[in-house]
Formats: structure tokens, C-alpha cells, sequence
């Protein structure tokens, strides 16, 4: 997909036009690492790398599978992996995740592409969300972390511990250090990011809600406080609406920025990339002072070519573009390689219902782009009456496109199903058409295309978010026996 590399010394935003929600980000040497969080997407905790924070690749997961396995062998919506945060220290990256079910846990590489640690569990509990750690000067450790009220029965506060040097353990049963409900108009104050700066202990924290919040920094001579606050960055006048949770990081020259994201519903949480610089002790981002940009010139970081994370795949292997997940911990037989190239996914009974917010194999990626075009062939080989496969838009609506094997022979059909309800004919069926396809367009209106040339099916289909998460765009198989041959899928910017 396009970069948002402008090509001459500038970008614009959003940096990534995609669901890379809960950013963290950090350099290492002349590169720069996001990790960002996945919830019930396996693989988790995505790894992308840029040289310029403008022009981004994905390296790799932290998590092939999700655990306890057995616990996301079916999706679970709305669980799984929360925002995390990504450090270098001692000649290693490391990853603090939570699990709000589960608490919060810690895995370490010397590559960020991995392979990384088994998951170690740091502090159990439910609620514990949006972990941070700080190796000080002085070589002592902390965590911070923050609340969710749908498991904790509380929130808008940020706790911070003390942590063993090493990362293994707490070392006490921690404290409040900002109290949200004891600051004026704060609310769902979450996702802290810790920093020490110019003598300082600094945490960068938004507050009101992914849709309508800001972004705050806390500052205090002391690691336990007490903390003072100031509003960073808001929406002001801008589109731009709960600039929110995201990371500092300074690049080679020593300038200042910070990325963040914006939630953009059906297209999910997109990552913005803003100036900062530092004035009367605060940091100050964006331009004016607080609001978001919608350009500006590069980061001087190196020479980053136009790039974006890949969104089309040939499907030549060995192994799944990294911009695929499935809806649930995935099992060999679910999937193979053609050979020459092409995806075989195999029909199996794993939606009784027929409900595919409920398949877990589902493979899935995020929407690549504010408005795009994917298209592929798809032919069922081998199968009975009752299997079907298709190309697929999924949120907490979902629409699809793709051949059904009925009584009367395999037929082209289209089907929605609206939020809490089933599926149904968004079109009459039609003869068999190999080439499907979907235009997405930037108010998330999904046009279904079949046939070649492509020719519109059915109306309009308006995409949803999923559940914290973004629409999907996806490819599925189901039945009892036989398999689905897809070609290459391909992704293109808007059509002539």
C-alpha cells in the first residue's frame, strides 16, 4: 500500500492508515521499533521497523500462540493481548503485555523479529492493563500499569511497583500514584508510558476515551510522586478527534516525537506521527503547540526508503505474510500452500451456526488503507453440499463474498449479517464467478465486486469496528471435507 512518505522531505498522517492500536514505540541504535497490541488476534503483539518513523515493515510477532492455549482455541473478542509497552535494556528488547483476564507478563529477545521468551507472568490479577517498566540510573527497576473497570470495577488511576532489576518479579504490592478521579474533568485515565528526562520521573498518559480524549503528561521529582499534570495534546481544531496513547522517542540528531493513535472506527486505532519539543519543562507536541499535524517535514533519521506494511500476498510461502492472523489459535490442517503459489484452506465444521465472528479459522488482516481494492479467484476442490468460502469484511457486522457448494452445485453468493443477528442474501445467488473482490472507500462503505472485469454486487456494505479492535478484512473456508484453492490476493490503492 502507499507510504506516507510524500517523497520530497515531508509526510502526512496518519503515518500507518491501519488498526496498529496502543503504538509503543522505541530506537535502538538508528532504528526504530513499534510494537502494538493485538487482542484475540493470533499471532500476537505485531513487530514493525522503520529507519525514518514515516516508513514502516512488519519484522515479526512476540507471541506465535495465545495461552492458556485451550483457553483461545475459539475467538475471543475484546480479550487476549492489551496495549503493551517495548524497551531495550541489557543487550535486550522486552515486551510487558497484559491480559486483562490474566495480568501482565514480560517476554525478552535479542532480535525483535525473535524468537522471543515463553510468557512469564510478572503479577497476576484481573483489571491490570496497560503495563510500562523503567530501568533507572541507578540500576533499580519499576512498573507502572493502569486499571480496567470492566474486570477491576475500577479505573482512572496508575499504579506504579517496585521491580527486580532483572524483570522477573515485584518487588512490592505497589501504590497509586496518579489519581484520576482526584483531577478536574479527568476520566479513563490508562495507558501510562514512563520516562525519566532533565532530572525528572515523566509519565505520558491519555485520559478521556479512545474516541473523545486527549493526551497527558505527568512529571515528579519522585518515582512515587506526588505528580503534576498537563494536557499535551488534544483535538483542538483539528479532525484529528482523542489524540491518544502512544510513545515518545528521539531520534539519532536528538529531535523530539511522538506517535500516537486516533480511532477511526471501521479502519481501527491509526498510528499519527507528531513534532515535539520541550518548553518552560513540559513537552510541547504538535503544531500550534497541542494539536495534531497533518504534515510535516521527515524525521532527519536516516534514510527511509516508501514503504507500508505489506497487505497483498502471493501466497508462495513459506510461511503467511506477517499482515495475516487468525481469529484463534491456529491448527496445521487448516491451511497449505499450493504448489506454485496460491493459499489452500481447508473445509472443516467449525461454524455450526454459520456465523463467522464465531469461526476460528478465519485468516484475517487489518484494512490497509483509507480506501483500497482487494481482489482474488477462489475455486472449491472436492467438496459436499454444505461447504462454502469466501472473501470476507468482519466486524460486529460482517458482509462476504464467495462460492457455496448447495443441492443445486456450487453458486456465487453474497451475504451480510448485521450486529447480534444472522446471516442473509444481500444478493440473489448467481452462476459461479471464480474472481471476488471488495472496494473500500474512506466513509467504510465496502462495495463486493465479482467476475472480470469486476462489476458491483448487491448494495453498499457500511464496515464496523469489532470489538476494540478494527473491521477485518479476511478470507475463510468451512464444511466437511474438501478445500478452497485461493490465488494471489491482491491490494491497490483507489480504482481509476
Amino acid at each position: 500500500m502507499r507510504s506516507a512518505d510524500n517523497g520530497d522531505g515531508t509526510y502526512r498522517n496518519p503515518v500507518l492508515h491501519a488498526d496498529w492500536s496502543d503504538p509503543d514505540v522505541i530506537r535502538v541504535g538508528a532504528d526504530f521499533y513499534l510494537v502494538a497490541s493485538s487482542f484475540h488476534r493470533v499471532p500476537g503483539l505485531p513487530i514493525l521497523h522503520s529507519r525514518d518513523l514515516v516508513n514502516w515493515s512488519i519484522v515479526g510477532h512476540g507471541l506465535p500462540r495465545l495461552e492458556p492455549e485451550e483457553e483461545f482455541d475459539t475467538p475471543r473478542h475484546g480479550c487476549g493481548v492489551w496495549a503493551p509497552a517495548l524497551r531495550h535494556h541489557d543487550g535486550r528488547f522486552w515486551i510487558v503485555y497484559p491480559d486483562p483476564d490474566r495480568g501482565i507478563f514480560v517476554i525478552t529477545a535479542t532480535d525483535p523479529a525473535g524468537p522471543w521468551s515463553r510468557p512469564h507472568l510478572l503479577k497476576g490479577g484481573r483489571g491490570l492493563i496497560d503495563p510500562c517498566p523503567l530501568w533507572d540510573v541507578d540500576g533499580s527497576a519499576y512498573l507502572v500499569h493502569a486499571w480496567a473497570k470492566s474486570r477491576a470495577g475500577f479505573n482512572n488511576k496508575l499504579t506504579c511497583h517496585r521491580m527486580s532489576p532483572d524483570g522477573s518479579a515485584l518487588l512490592d504490592g505497589g501504590r497509586h500514584i496518579v489519581d484520576g478521579d482526584a483531577l478536574p474533568g479527568y476520566r479513563t485515565l490508562e495507558g501510562p508510558k514512563f520516562y525519566t528526562h532533565d532530572g525528572w520521573y515523566w509519565i505520558f498518559a491519555p485520559a478521556g476515551g479512545v474516541t473523545d480524549g486527549w493526551q497527558s503528561a505527568f512529571r515528579s521529582r519522585h518515582v512515587f510522586g506526588p505528580y503534576e499534570d498537563r494536557i499535551v495534546l488534544a483535538q483542538g481544531d483539528t479532525p484529528v478527534n482523542g489524540p491518544h496513547q502512544g510513545a515518545w522517542v528521539t531520534t539519532v540528531d536528538g529531535a523530539d516525537w511522538f506517535l500516537h493513535f486516533q480511532d477511526k472506527g471501521a479502519f481501527g486505532r491509526v498510528v499519527h506521527l507528531q513534532p515535539m519539543r520541550w518548553a518552560d519543562g513540559w513537552p510541547s507536541i504538535g503544531s500550534p503547540p497541542g494539536q495534531p499535524v497533518p504534515s510535516h517535514r521527515k524525521p532527519a533519521a536516516g534514510p527511509g526508503r516508501p514503504a507500508a506494511p505489506a497487505a497483498a500476498d502471493d501466497f508462495t510461502g513459506p510461511d503467511l505474510g506477517p499482515q495475516w492472523a487468525w481469529a484463534a489459535n491456529p491448527r496445521p490442517e487448516w491451511w497449505s500452500f499450493q504448489p506454485g503459489g496460491g493459499l489452500r484452506l481447508a473445509c472443516l465444521p467449525t461454524d455450526p451456526d454459520g456465523d463467522l465472528r464465531r469461526l476460528p479459522n478465519l485468516l484475517g488482516q487489518r484494512l490497509p488503507a483509507e480506501h483500497f481494492r482487494a481482489t482474488t479467484t477462489l475455486r472449491l476442490i472436492g467438496t459436499t453440499p454444505g461447504a462454502r468460502a469466501g472473501l470476507t469484511i468482519l466486524g460486529r457486522s460482517y458482509a462476504w463474498i464467495g462460492l457455496e457448494h448447495s443441492a443445486a452445485g456450487v453458486r456465487l453468493v453474497h451475504r451480510v449479517a448485521g450486529e447480534g443477528e444472522p446471516e442473509r442474501d444481500a444478493a440473489p445467488p448467481m452462476s459461479t464467478e471464480e474472481s471476488v473482490g471488495v472496494e473500500v472507500t474512506p466513509d467504510g462503505r465496502c462495495q463486493f465486486l465479482a467476475g472480470e472485469p469486476p462489476r458491483p454486487i448487491g448494495p453498499p456494505f457500511p464496515a464496523t469496528a469489532g470489538h476494540w479492535v478494527g473491521a477485518t478484512l479476511g478470507l475463510f473456508a468451512s464444511g466437511t471435507g474438501g478445500a478452497v484453492e485461493v490465488s494471489r490476493l491482491g491490494v491497490t490503492g483507489p480504482a481509476a
